[in-house]
């Protein structure tokens, strides 16, 4: 073994051990899913050639200075590669260029951190220690003449351009269609794919510089033609003057209600409110988030539109103009507010709600946070509630308050003394504790419906609660399929993105269930109908829940989708009746063909909008 070392360039040798240590972990780590010979290969071969990149530059370094380089950079990549890794476990997802600017969250982040990390992923850095030993020894320094370094740079070249030939002809168009990372990651590798994610930032820094407007009016056309109004649709001003409060219910998703636990209700509040005579239950409801998490949920309630793909619009572009629902509300005598026990700068909350229009913004500063109240993120959503009621009662009538909780938060960790319900037994340790925190939840809700009646303020409010995203990730899909007891395929996956939709205006006598798909897209107007506020959907890109000529599709971030027969994501057309990937003749289109396009043009639009900060060149009186 020594003798075949001796014999393998070190630069080489450290593209192999990477390359295949990036394999395992893309492979079995990442999960990245392989339908075909050709995709396996990709897999293979694009780690590699990033090995083989990143390496063979120290030929051309003096002598000296090549084993310092080998060593430096074999740690520098495994460090990347590790932080994705870590970043993954929670978000199934890849970082991107503008998560890196919102590290300001991170102290926030650090309980959950820590559940993140394996001592198993020491293992990763082998290679590395392997390599810093190696090349200590100078002998294992190879010279290399001119011709040689010509020749090794060449092959480089080789490599990136059969790896994007292979990428190419297995995934056409790559490059254009980049809603899912995880597709790039696959064919290009997570190394390129860094490289290609600071283009693309580099290139939507510029586009508010070139925009002028121009494509207002195409977006608005398409908004016209689409989204129909609907003069008849139903409960126009059902709300007409009530104050309103939003709960953001942190990381709620549909599969908790109704569930037991060892004969117990999960959620027996939201349970039997959804079923209540004055509760509209929209139970096809998706969320639409992507990395800005709860803020991309705050960002598409508030603006009907959607959130980037990259990052979270509250920081990349918080200083855009939105003529969002706070600013709307203002101009109607609303008092309008938020309320959220964290930190006031987290997600750049501070600054961006200025920028939409909210009066005040009560946040960790203006409560009484000790450690008898406070675990987890914080302050525990009971004493939230109770603290937060005087401040809704000095309020000027009538009001838009949202409500942010925290306790139902990754890594979902309860004090056992808070804990009314038994841990699942399954193989996820976050799935385990999800339930117990998800029950918590449901009390404080509860709890805070009560002390609503108490204070006088729930006669005339009408109540929201909607989830803001997923909690339970891909990640756990192993033990998600032992608790329902299915196998968790992508399409499944995507029914898991349901999170709780409930309208409640008491007295109304309204309360009905609510079957066609919607999405967090929808609540701006929809808010605004149901408080009888006309607003034009010229550019709106989601439409009134009770419209019945309303489209018939929801988007997510991804580029997945969900229609009335069928579900879309990861490449794979799923039939809503059956469950499973559609069969299509050879020569056949797809039938999910006709909505990817659409989604891809209102994805597309919206981005648009963000990048070019169009909304300065719109008058919106």
């Amino acid at each position: 073994m020594k003798e075949l070392i001796r014999k393998i360039p070190l630069f080489i040798l450290a593209a192999i051990l990477f390359g295949f240590k990036t394999y395992i972990v893309y492979r079995f780590i990442f999960g990245i899913s392989i339908e075909s010979v050709l995709q396996e290969l990709i897999l293979i071969l694009n780690p590699l050639v990033s090995g083989y990149v990143i390496f063979v530059i120290s030929i051309w370094l003096k002598e000296k200075n090549q084993g310092k380089y080998l060593r430096f950079m074999s740690l520098l990549a495994t460090l990347v590669l590790y932080v994705n890794l870590v970043f993954y476990r929670n978000f199934t997802d890849f970082i991107t260029l503008p998560v890196l600017f919102q590290g300001n969250n991170a102290a926030d982040l650090t309980s959950s951190i820590f559940t993140l990390i394996h001592f198993t992923d020491v293992l990763l850095f082998m290679d590395v220690i392997l390599i810093w030993v190696i090349s200590k020894n100078k002998d294992s320094i190879f010279q290399f003449e001119t011709p040689q370094k010509i020749a090794a740079t060449a092959v480089m070249f080789l490599l990136l351009a059969t790896n994007v030939t292979l990428a190419e002809v297995e995934r056409p168009m790559l490059f254009t269609r980049t809603f899912d990372r995880e597709y790039l990651v696959k064919n290009i590798g997570l190394f390129n794919y860094h490289v290609y994610d600071l283009t693309m930032q580099t290139k939507t820094n510029a586009q508010r510089v070139l925009a002028d407007g121009s494509e207002i009016q195409e977006i608005k056309d398409y908004i016209s033609e689409e989204k129909e109004g609907d003069n008849e649709a139903g409960l126009f001003g059902a709300a007409k003057g009530k104050n309103v409060v939003f709960v953001s219910v942190e990381s709620m998703q549909n599969f908790v209600l109704d569930e037991k636990v060892n004969g117990n209700e999960i959620t027996p509040f939201l349970n039997d409110f959804k079923q209540d005579e004055d509760t509209i239950w929209f139970n096809n409801f998706y969320h639409q988030t992507a990395q800005g998490k709860t803020s991309d949920s705050e960002f598409l309630v508030e603006t009907s539109l959607y959130p980037l793909d990259r990052g979270a619009v509250y920081f990349t572009h918080a200083q855009n103009e939105y003529y969002a629902l706070p600013e709307v509300l203002n101009e109607k005598d609303y008092t309008t507010s938020v309320f959220h026990a964290n930190n006031k700068s987290f997600w750049n909350r501070d600054v961006m709600y200025e920028n939409l229009g909210y009066d005040h913004f009560y946040s960790q500063e203006d409560y009484e946070v000790t450690e008898e109240n406070s675990f987890g993120w914080g302050l525990e959503d009971k004493a939230f509630y109770e603290q937060s009621i005087p401040y809704l009662k000095d309020q000027e009538q009538p009001f838009y308050s949202k409500f942010i909780t925290l306790t139902h938060h990754f890594p979902f960790e309860l004090p056992e003394s808070k804990a009314s319900i038994e841990k699942l037994e399954t193989n996820s340790n976050t799935l385990n504790q999800y339930v117990q925190t998800a029950r918590y939840t449901d009390e404080s809700l509860e709890d805070f419906m009560d002390q609503m009646r108490e204070e006088g303020l729930y006669e005339d409010t009408m109540f929201v609660f909607m989830g803001d995203h997923y909690g339970i990730s891909e990640f756990h899909n192993d033990a998600m399929s032992e608790f329902l007891g299915k196998e968790i395929n992508g399409y499944e996956h995507i029914q898991l993105q349901q999170v709780p939709m409930m309208i409640h205006i008491p007295g109304s006598g309204e309360g009905q269930t609510y079957d066609k798909i919607s999405g967090q897209i929808d609540m701006k107007p929809t808010l605004l109908h149901l408080l009888g506020i006309e607003e034009k959907n010229e550019l709106n890109f989601g439409e009134n829940l009770f419209n019945q000529h309303r489209q018939d599709f929801i988007a997510l971030r991804d580029g997945s989708f969900v229609t009335e027969e069928y579900i879309y994501t990861k490449s794979v057309c799923y039939s809503k009746e059956s469950g499973q990937p559609v069969e299509v003749p050879p020569g056949e289109p797809s039938p999910c063909e006709p909505w990817k396009e659409k989604v891809s043009k209102e994805l597309g639009y919206s981005d648009n909008i963000i990048y070019g900060d169009l909304f300065r060149f719109y008058d919106f009186q």
